[in-house]
């Protein structure tokens, strides 16, 4: 099994700036793709940002220019740094990593999708 644990959330006023942290731990053989989505009350969940095992990345147009996502392979631990933080960024930011298992004598597993419990990130006017 493999948890994803984010941190980071918290109140902060518009223009602000935050930064949240997704740490995978567990029966981990590598960690492929990892993302931030989001979900506002009454809004479907969002992508907000991916990155690939190669720091490949990819953001959503609300984005761009202001959050930069990130990734240290060697602790398994993401980031998203968000930076001029508006009201509408509030919501609960999720944590995703498509995670090949470790499984017994050092074999590979297949790819599992995980998503963490999500932090509150919310932003005064």
């Amino acid at each position: 099994q493999v948890q994803l644990v984010e941190s980071g959330g918290g109140l902060v006023q518009a223009g602000g700036s935050l930064k949240l942290s997704c740490a995978a731990s567990g029966r981990i053989f590598s960690i492929n793709s990892m993302g931030w989505y989001r979900q506002a009350p009454g809004k479907q969940r969002e992508l907000v940002a991916t990155i690939t095992s190669a720091a490949s990345t990819n953001y959503a147009d609300s984005a761009k220019g202001r959050f930069t996502i990130s990734r240290d392979n060697a602790k398994n631990t993401m980031y998203l740094q968000m930076n001029s933080l508006k009201p509408d960024d509030t919501a609960v930011y999720y944590c995703n990593a498509l995670v090949t298992e470790l499984r017994t004598w050092g074999r590979p597993g297949p790819a599992t999708d995980y998503w963490g419990q999500g932090t509150q990130v919310t932003v005064s006017s």
